[in-house]
């Protein structure tokens, strides 16, 4: 009787040690998480997209803010990028199609090494690609939205609202179907 008295206290207590192990651990997985969100999380969350700067071919300074007024389409992208060479022409296809409508920025990643002006020019050229291209040299668009991994598009409203984003290549549908929510 005795054993048995023991057994069951001994029980009770695995489960209440248990179920405190469990609740600190939700409660602690909770506050990291809260703590070390991404930057395209707490971008998310705020929906206001946060402002950066991007050169054109010419070296003039494009600031994300100055095309307000109609949605934009954000694109980050890199010549070496199999999946980013694979999506390209589906955003061409889009952009002479609502060209006038919506802003397309395609954010190179240029880091002046592996990825250059001068090659991504050569890269646009030879594709036909009538796209604005813009360079991300000083890796601050890059830096704003937390980009770890390309493709990666954001989708912006015309009042400036980060509506939506996706990471990796699109099919023209996919896209539409995410331009169509900020049109």
């Amino acid at each position: 009787m005795k054993k048995y008295r023991n057994l069951i206290i001994l029980s009770v207590l695995l489960v209440v040690v248990i179920a405190g192990s469990v609740f600190a651990y939700n409660k602690l997985a909770d506050k990291v998480e809260n703590e070390t969100s991404s930057p395209q999380t707490q971008q998310a969350q705020s929906n206001t997209a946060q402002n950066f700067t991007v050169y054109d071919g010419d070296g003039n300074g494009i600031e994300l803010s100055g095309n307000i007024g109609k949605p934009i389409v954000v694109n980050f992208w890199a010549t070496w990028c199999p999946p980013c060479k694979q999506e390209l022409p589906h955003f061409d296809t889009l952009f002479r199609e609502m060209g006038d409508e919506v802003t397309f920025m395609m954010v190179d990643l240029t880091d002046g090494n592996r990825e250059t002006v001068d090659g991504v020019k050569a890269f646009v050229q030879e594709n036909g690609y009538t796209f604005p291209v813009y360079y991300d040299s000083d890796t601050s668009a890059a830096y704003a939205y937390n980009v770890t991994s390309i493709p990666m598009t954001l989708f912006i409203d015309e009042n400036g609202y980060l509506v939506d984003y996706h990471i990796g290549a699109m099919e023209e549908e996919t896209l539409r179907d995410y331009i169509d929510k900020i049109k």
